[in-house]
């Protein structure tokens, strides 16, 4: 499974610079100097190229980083072979992932990665099943467990121990205790 770690955003500078919209909680590590992320393109149409009319600059399949720095609480990333604005801008809208199983588990066992929360069914204490994780959204209060229900309506479950008080990666399951009404939302 691929996992986003961020999706470039507008050139910064003259020099190839870009800014990164970081969706990673380890950014440092991420986007260390000789670090190699994989590409998917983004909705942004890519500009020509120099090579000349009806020529598309095709973003690579992988990007190394050369340099990385905050700079007014953006992340600024240079890329090996972006020289210049032109080429900078022909990256805009690029989603930069890495593979699932490059990611280390969490040292703490009641944290968990989005990846291995989605897809698992939810229950109750007494077995009954609620539906299935689809993804997970990070809000100011507490995480939410996206779920998609039997009848086709998603719900929205705060991710705290006093609602989810068990995840079970090896059973595929996540015990859901919502409170009366809940569900109704």
């Amino acid at each position: 499974m691929q996992l986003v770690v961020g999706r470039i955003g507008k050139p910064h500078g003259i020099r190839g610079e870009v800014t990164v919209e970081v969706r990673t909680d380890e950014p440092e590590a991420r986007f260390a100097p000789g670090t190699v992320l994989r590409t998917e393109p983004g909705a942004v149409p890519p500009p020509e190229s120099a090579d000349g009319p009806g020529v598309l600059f095709r973003v690579p399949a992988k990007l190394t980083i050369e340099a990385a720095r905050w700079h007014q609480g953006r992340m600024l990333v240079a890329f090996d072979g972006v020289l210049d604005r032109e080429g900078a801008e022909a990256l805009r809208g690029t989603l930069l992932v890495v593979d699932s199983s490059e990611v280390a588990p969490p040292e703490d066992p009641e944290e968990f990665h989005d990846h291995q929360l989605v897809g698992l069914a939810a229950v109750t204490p007494s077995g009954e099943r609620l539906g299935e994780v689809v993804r997970i959204d990070h809000a100011p209060s507490s995480d939410l467990l996206v779920l998609r229900r039997p009848e086709g309506q998603t719900a929205l479950i705060p991710f705290v121990r006093a609602i989810v008080p068990e995840v079970d990666l090896a059973g595929g399951r996540v015990i859901v205790d919502p409170p009366a009404g809940l569900l109704d939302l």
